[in-house]
């Protein structure tokens, strides 16, 4: 049931980002809606999962990368709690695979932070009301990628060790294989990412949100 068909009373939130800025821009946002209450922010995962269990609010707002507990874990340990609530996800990031890894959680949105002016009422008011709102741009992102094959857990592994600066025998070293078997690792992603060289996969890797030593 929708917040707006369960009473007539303003869409209850809950604001999460450890950037009090942010917080005070998203809630003067909130404050000029005659529909919307600003009832607890949180600066931390933790933080988020007390703010939820006292308050109980109808869309939580939930940024990512935070200290202490990330967006990514508080949102599953608020959902593994109270499987009904409302988590819209507020990130820098517009990674195709971070996108996915959230709406598999249990996010029912997901917004990029330079967009909020324009999209978080729109996208507030319909996550209240039962539906869906992924920013466009991550939408489109998501549409071009759904059939790309994804990196085994041991290749993101591999580019992880690349990441930090290590070579092929460092990587082999670190991870008790054979150079052989980390440079065929590495043709694989560079082929899975279409990237021509080992930076130009790192880099990928980050934008996509494959790699993200917060998360």
């Amino acid at each position: 049931m929708s917040v707006s068909e369960s009473s007539d009373r303003p869409i209850r939130l809950l604001v999460v980002d450890d950037h009090p800025m942010v917080r005070t821009g998203i809630g003067a946002v909130i404050s000029g809606q005659p529909d919307m209450t600003l009832v607890a922010e949180a600066e931390d995962g933790l933080e988020a999962v007390a703010m939820y269990e006292r308050h109980r609010p109808d869309v939580t707002l939930m940024d990512l990368q935070m200290p202490r507990m990330n967006g990514m874990v508080a949102m599953g340990e608020i959902l593994k709690r109270w499987p009904w609530a409302r988590i819209v996800v507020l990130t820098t990031y517009r990674g195709d695979v971070q996108a996915l890894r959230a709406l598999k959680i249990g996010a029912w949105g997901y917004l990029l932070k330079n967009t909020l002016r324009k999209e978080l009422v729109c996208a507030v008011r319909d996550v209240a009301a039962g539906k869906r709102y992924v920013a466009a741009e991550v939408a489109l992102e998501l549409s071009r990628r759904v059939t790309d094959e994804a990196l085994s857990a041991r290749e993101v592994e591999v580019l992880g060790e690349v990441a930090a600066g290590g070579a092929n025998k460092q990587v082999a070293d670190r991870l008790g294989v054979s150079e052989e078997t980390v440079k065929s690792h590495m043709k694989n992603i560079l082929v899975k990412l279409g990237a021509s060289d080992r930076l130009q996969a790192v880099v990928i890797a980050m934008r996509r949100g494959i790699l993200n030593e917060e998360l």
